[in-house]
């Protein structure tokens, strides 16, 4: 049967129903109404408990579904917040790199200048060294010259010695 038809008779047990005199409630067959809601029961068409499971399975599914979005959506803060991550990393690293080079630069700088200062002053030490050489070198022939003029003189006065003796011999000896 019908389920409508079974409404129907439900209706027509309530409208042949006794009224209490107080309060306005009912005296009803008890095992009439039992023996309707069985036939009632029975006759509620499958598609009742497939939209009843549909409904179930709806709220399943869209608790899933809800689930699964709300993963979804924790994983991409995450990702987002982990590449924010990585971009302030990158740029960390970016800053720290320029601040690298720009140390080593100022550092070759430095060095560059300390070295040319040294050859600078290596330079006016090997000049002076190169100066006081040639001053005692100078001083040293000065000295030498001076000995050997002195030789020489003494040499030339050896000479002139024997030339006036020779001279002297030659002026005595008879001409023959």
């Amino acid at each position: 049967m019908d389920i409508l038809h079974h409404i129907d008779r439900l209706e027509e047990i309530v409208g042949e129903a006794r009224k209490l005199p107080v309060g306005g409630g009912l005296v009803m067959p008890r095992q009439r109404l039992l023996d309707l809601i069985d036939r009632m029961r029975v006759s509620v068409p499958k598609e009742v408990y497939d939209a009843r499971e549909v409904m179930e399975k709806r709220d399943e599914v869209l608790a899933d579904a809800t689930a699964e979005a709300s993963r979804i959506i924790t994983r991409a803060k995450e990702e987002v917040e982990e590449r924010l991550k990585e971009t302030e990393v990158v740029k960390a690293a970016e800053e720290r790199s320029r601040q690298i080079l720009a140390q080593a630069q100022e550092r070759v700088l430095e060095l560059s200048r300390e070295a040319e200062a040294q050859a600078a002053a290596r330079l006016d030490d090997a000049q002076e060294t190169a100066r006081e050489q040639m001053r005692e070198a100078d001083v040293y022939a000065l000295q030498t010259l001076k000995k050997l003029e002195g030789e020489l003189n003494e040499f030339i006065a050896t000479v002139q010695r024997g030339v006036d003796t020779l001279e002297k011999r030659a002026a005595e000896r008879p001409t023959s």
